[in-house]
This record gives C-alpha cells, structure tokens and sequence, in this order.
C-alpha cells in the first residue's frame, strides 16, 4: 500500500497589513490591548484579492517546491470558510483553473474553520493510500477580512487574510503517521457566521443585523480550546507512543497565544519546538497551520524527516491533530 507525505508547503499573504495602531482608528481598543490578550501585532489584508487568488498564489509555488507541473496534480481540495461564493463554484475548482487544469483534475471545498487544513491532511492521505489519486494538492485559503465586521472590537481584533498550500504524494518514506479529526456540532453558536445560508437567507434584515459576518463568544471559545487542543494531543501522541520529546515541532494553529501558551505548557513543549507566527499573521483560520509551517520552512527550521505535531480548533465546533515527517527538500536546496 503507498504512503502518503506531504512533499511541499509554500505559503502567501497579501501585501496591505493592518496594524493594532491601525485598528485604533477604527475601534474603541489599543496595540497594549491586543497584544496582551492576543499576542497579535499585525495582520494582511487582501484588496483587490479574492480568496481563490490567494489561493492560487500558495498552490503554484507548492506545486513548483514538490517540483511537478501542475498537470501532475489528480486532486485538489479547498478548506475555507470565506470562499469566494456562497455556493457554486467551489473556490477549489476556481483556483483549478488558475492553475490551468480545467478537465480531469477532482476539485471540491471543505468547510471545517480553522481545522480545515487537519480535515484536508486526513482526506489527501486517504486518497493517497487508497491507489485512488498520486498528488493531492491541499489548499487553506481566507479572506476572512471579507466576513469580519470591523466596529466588533472582539472579532476584528483577530483575523486576517493569508494562503498555505502543500502538496502530498505517494512516497516510501517521510509519511504522514496519524491524523484525528473530531467535531461537536451542538455548540456551534459559540463561533459562527449565521447568515446568508438557508437559515438566516441575504436579505435586509440579515444584512442590516451583520448575520453576514463573524459572531464569536470569546471566554466560552477559549475554555473548550484549550481543553480539546490539549487532550487532541495527548490521544494522538499515546496512540503513536511518542511523547513530547519525540516532537521536532509542535505547529499548533495560531489563534490566540494565550490559548497556545496554556497548551504548550501542559504538554511540555519548549519555546524552540512550539513554532508562532500569531504575531504577525493574526488568526487565518484554515490558511494558519501551512503558513506557520511554511514560516519554519523558509526560515531553515523544518527539513527533510522533520516531525511535525500540528493541533487545531475551530467553529463547529471541530478539532483535529496530525503527526507527520516533512517529505520535501530543505529550503536552501531547491532550484
């Protein structure tokens, strides 16, 4: 039976950022504030981008790293919970044929918040392993900046824009050990985005309530984060009897660092295994998990056999953790 790994990551953020100083102007709030809440200094904020071209962005410099063409990719799923439409197309097959593949090439979106890209390593590992599909290209896309409303002080505080994209592959080594993913659907009115569905239908009243937008209540949401984030963890490292110390880097997605802090204590990582890039990025929900590793990466943290303990939380409620070796080159080899 083939293994899957995940052969490349690549990442991309638009240009404009959003500072704490920026939000000043906008918000009853304060870069002290924020940063001691959140660890949040800054954010990017897409313009004239929509969430497919970011999207596209990250997909073609994770298709050249895995060093393929993009008419070697069989499948390509999208986790976001901003796509570019509210139905159809799906941002997956959008940014399929950005890529020029516009026959043949599986495509569909998945919506699983900020545990998106979990959900996507579980089902390209699947497809992999099965014989049903060679390389997958995995894709957490969000212009959440499009769903946030910007005179919530709690929300827009913490979200940003941004892409990660990875390619996973059949290979005899550096595999994808384990992946979990889990959900708990009756506490979803704790982060959700209740309108324009069938529920809440675009109208008037909808709009002029902000149902369009990002709705979340923040102690409730932290208290079952961390709780989950940390028992995720323990489960998957006892099924795999590995601990902590087995861990090159604990990539935990970058919500909140109070929340990432609090996990990192109770399990026992070090400052040089936890990897952050909450700081700069804010939280971009399913993108933020393959930008940070993507970070490590170019940064010449992550090689070739590193192992990796990615954890995440998000709306649903859903969670999900993954333990896997980095397949692909080191940074500094690549063409």
């Amino acid at each position: 039976m083939p293994k899957a790994s995940l052969i490349s990551i690549a990442s991309y953020v638009p240009e404009k950022i959003l500072t704490n100083f920026d939000l000043e102007n906008m918000v009853e709030t304060s870069d002290e504030w924020i940063v001691k809440r959140t660890g949040i200094k800054e954010r990017h904020i897409a313009t004239d981008e929509i969430t497919s071209d970011l999207g596209t962005k990250a997909a073609k410099l994770a298709i050249k790293r895995a060093e393929l063409n993009p008419s070697d990719i069989d499948a390509i799923i999208c986790a976001t919970i901003s796509p570019d439409h509210l139905c159809m197309p799906s941002t997956a097959c959008k940014i399929a044929s950005n890529l020029g593949l516009r026959y043949g090439v599986t495509a569909f979106d998945i919506s699983a918040a900020c545990t998106g890209f979990i959900y996507l390593l579980e089902l390209a590992k699947a497809l992999i392993e099965s014989g049903a599909k060679k390389n997958v290209l995995i894709i957490g896309a969000e212009k959440l900046s499009s769903i946030v409303d910007y005179t919530d002080r709690g929300t827009c505080i913490l979200f940003g824009d941004g892409a990660g994209a990875a390619v996973v592959s059949a290979s005899s080594e550096n595999e994808i050990l384990d992946v979990h993913t889990a959900s708990d659907g009756s506490q979803g009115e704790l982060l959700i985005t209740p309108g324009c569905g069938s529920a809440y239908p675009a109208n008037h009243e909808t709009i002029n309530k902000g149902l369009n937008f990002i709705h979340m209540s923040g102690n409730e949401v932290f208290k079952v984060a961390v709780q989950t984030l940390t028992k995720s963890v323990i489960d998957t490292l006892e099924q795999n009897r590995l601990t902590s110390e087995d861990i090159d880097f604990f990539i935990p997605h970058q919500a909140n660092i109070r929340i990432i802090e609090a996990v990192k204590q109770r399990l026992n990582f070090t400052d040089e295994q936890c990897v952050l890039t909450v700081h700069k990025y804010g939280n971009t929900s399913s993108a933020s998990i393959p930008m940070a590793i993507n970070d490590a990466y170019e940064d010449g943290r992550i090689k070739n056999g590193s192992v990796l303990l990615l954890d995440a939380f998000g709306g649903g409620f859903t969670w999900g953790s993954a333990i896997l070796k980095f397949g692909g080159k080191n940074f500094n080899e690549l063409a």
